[in-house]
């Protein structure tokens, strides 16, 4: 490490133009070649997917099915029954459109679209039948659609687009409460700092990252599956990580320079200490990141892998673009007061006296009491968790403005909220009993209690494929869909098949994303154990402890669970989020995973920085409870100043209209909040007090097996006078 700060300080120039000319020629290549997001879903052996497979036999209904929503500001539908007509007759002719199904009947044929208008003839819509599924289709012929659809709007007529497919070109780019998130950053830095030079590295160390990494997800979506979310996910983690990295390193380098190190030897002893534990911390988020790819998921493959390359291009900014930064800067990093200071009365001491310094005597006195506080603060904040309900937020929780909710809000006003998630019952027909069960099951649903309408059986691909679309009382994020779907799978099918053993599948868009949830939360202990593994082994090599690690892991857990409580409070329960914008209703399935991911790594990065000044101090003192204090008092003011800044990007996030990365943006902010200002400035050192020198203790046996890796430097490494260092 020591040898390539010198290396970047020394042709910062050189660091500098490299960074620089990556930076536009990456983006150059993106903008020319433009990305390809998708939300691409596969769950093989699934229920719904066997039905999905069923319904690629028939063209017409193989893609994804959206609606054009009609509504009549005065008088009826019929009256502008002319316009509508021409309309669809262009839509039906778009690129990558199979087929359309108007809402009116024809003079004299069979009227599939008879069920599309309310009764009082002012609502109505056209079923759109895309050739492929939403996640395949080009944004350009869903985008054509809608404007042909919208060509006939007027101030008798409203046009509205609800569906999947309409649903991606709603989907923002960016968040609009990012430029405050960077702005209340930049105000906390230069509280910190007490310099405007100073405050500017972390940010432009961390924006400058971003540009790089967001260039390479676009060209990395050509090859694989990136969620559509995934790239406002990486700059929400980008940013919180980066800027943290860049402020850990930047403060060591200000200590060096205030304790009398020469500009390269401050820098040098900076990414020598603090630029190992970034590098350690990155990694370990990385790992916890890339942990996903073993769920064998592809929806959730693209997310890790963009955010994990974000998170690694960050880092190693970080280790290089920084220390040419803090080259160029020299001693303007520090402020005019610090520079006076530092004329006039010389270096300070190792640790400096302060607020900072009392806490951590004052935990050292009292690690019973405040261990018992803190545990307290956790398990209310974690409450809510045990009302989780996972599933998939419909368009209903879409900003009102969008076309989507506009759409979803008159098809549950003309036809009951059920119409904006039927589920569709496609059967295996392989002889005519086949055919009798699926119309006495057609007929039986019909009077079903959880069911508001049934179309008739249809029959496709010379009679090989039936297919029914039900129409459930509820809304598709209710948990009484949830239930029918059980209900058709385990109850009204079994029991009409029963003679026949006809294979019949219940699928939808609805039932794809229950089974989604299902898959997802049986593989959630596994995701667990895995990153807890691993992160506990990652630990054990850099402290050479036992306890460290599991303490650790006992940490991460309990930031999850109260992150995961208030994500429940605000978006299942409704606590305050009118304030964001967002509406009620389950949580992603899809969320659990990717937060526990990002978090495990956040969480790590504060416990490395925490214990490795901790190490650090022992390896220095061989006294536990000084080294913990020192460690405290040393890093107390960087780690929440660098919480800060994670809590304000975060939930700067929380206000971009977009629900999903509204639950991110709390759910991390608040994590990040209880991380820092609970579990690391409580309840771990107060937990490191009373386990005593046990902190640091590891078997023989092990200690030769474990690798030995140092995150931190000793005084001897550091080959500076231990006054100053």
């Amino acid at each position: 490490m020591k040898s390539l700060a010198r290396l970047t300080v020394r042709r910062r120039w050189y660091v500098l133009s490299v960074w620089v000319v990556l930076i536009v020629a990456i983006n150059l290549l993106a903008h020319s070649e433009g990305s390809a997001y998708a939300n691409a879903f596969s769950l093989p052996g699934t229920n719904s997917t066997h039905a999905v497979e069923l319904l690629a036999k028939i063209p017409a209904k193989s893609g994804d099915v959206d609606q054009i929503v009609l509504q009549a500001r005065s008088g009826t539908l019929d009256q502008q029954r002319a316009r509508i007509d021409a309309m669809l007759a262009k839509v039906a002719r778009l690129p990558d459109v199979a087929s359309v199904v108007s809402p009116f009947c024809p003079s004299s044929a069979p009227c599939p679209g008879a069920l599309q208008i309310d009764r009082q003839r002012t609502i109505a819509y056209a079923v759109v039948n895309f050739s492929q599924q939403a996640f395949r289709l080009p944004l350009a012929d869903i985008r054509a659609v809608e404007t042909v659809g919208a060509s006939i709007r007027s101030a008798s007529l409203n046009v509205q687009f609800g569906g999947n497919a309409f649903g991606q070109l709603d989907a923002p780019t960016g968040s609009p409460g990012e430029i405050f998130g960077l702005l209340a950053t930049a105000l906390i830095l230069l509280f910190a700092f007490g310099s405007f030079l100073a405050m500017l590295l972390p940010l432009g160390v961390a924006l400058f990252a971003i540009g790089v990494a967001s260039a390479a997800t676009t060209l990395l979506s050509h090859v694989i599956n990136i969620a559509n979310f995934a790239p406002i996910l990486g700059s929400l983690i980008g940013l919180g990580v980066g800027i943290d990295y860049a402020l850990f390193i930047v403060t060591r380098a200000r200590q060096g320079l205030k304790r009398g190190l020469s500009v390269e030897e401050s820098i040098v002893t900076a990414v020598n200490t603090s630029g190992r534990a970034v590098l350690f911390a990155g990694s370990t988020v990385v790992i916890a990141l890339a942990g996903m790819l073993v769920l064998r998921l592809s929806f959730l493959n693209g997310v890790a892998i963009s955010a994990s390359i974000t998170v690694a291009i960050t880092m190693l900014a970080s280790l290089t673009l920084l220390p040419a930064l803090l080259g160029f800067q020299k001693h303007r990093v520090l402020g005019r007061r610090e520079r006076r200071a530092l004329a006039a009365h010389g270096p300070e001491p190792v640790v400096v006296a302060g607020p900072w310094q009392r806490w951590a005597h004052f935990v050292s006195r009292h690690p019973r009491v405040l261990t018992l506080a803190a545990f307290a603060v956790i398990a209310v904040a974690a409450a809510p968790y045990f009302s989780l309900h996972l599933g998939s937020s419909d368009q209903g929780s879409n900003p009102p403005s969008s076309t989507t909710r506009q759409a979803y809000d008159l098809l549950a006003k003309g036809f009951g909220p059920g119409f904006n998630g039927p589920l569709v019952v496609v059967g295996d027909l392989r002889s005519s009993r086949d055919v009798t069960t699926m119309r006495a099951l057609d007929a039986s649903l019909a009077h079903r209690p959880d069911v508001a309408a049934v179309t008739p059986l249809f029959v496709a691909n010379h009679g090989t494929v039936g297919v029914i679309t039900v129409v459930p009382k509820s809304s598709p994020q209710a948990t009484a869909t949830n239930t029918l779907i059980n209900t058709l799978r385990n109850d009204y099918i079994p029991r009409a098949t029963a003679s026949t053993h006809t294979a019949i599948y219940v699928g939808g868009l609805t039932a794809v994303f229950a089974d989604f949830a299902t898959v997802l939360g049986s593989k959630i202990p596994l995701f667990i154990g895995v990153i807890v593994l691993l992160g506990c082994l990652l630990l054990m090599v850099a402290f050479r402890s036992v306890l460290v690690p599991l303490v650790a892991a006992a940490m991460n857990l309990l930031a999850a669970g109260a992150s995961f409580g208030l994500v429940v409070a605000v978006f299942q329960w409704g606590w305050g989020s009118t304030l964001i914008g967002a509406g009620t209703g389950p949580i992603e399935s899809f969320l659990p995973i990717i937060m526990i991911a990002i978090l495990f790594g956040l969480s790590m990065d504060y416990q490395v920085f925490l214990v490795s000044r901790m190490h650090e101090e022992w390896l220095n003192t061989g006294d536990n409870e000084e080294a913990i204090v020192r460690g405290q008092a040393n890093t107390g003011r960087v780690i929440t100043a660098a919480a800060l800044i994670m809590i304000s990007v975060f939930l700067s996030f929380a206000f971009g209209g977009q629900r999903i990365i509204a639950e991110f943006g709390v759910g991390l902010g608040g994590a990040v909040l209880m991380d820092a200002f609970i579990l690391r400035t409580v309840l771990v050192p107060s937990l490191m007090h009373f386990i005593g020198r046990a902190n640091w203790w590891m078997p023989r046996w092990l200690d030769r097996i474990v690798p030995h890796v140092a995150v931190e430097a000793t005084e001897d490494e550091l080959a500076v006078d231990p006054s100053v260092a």
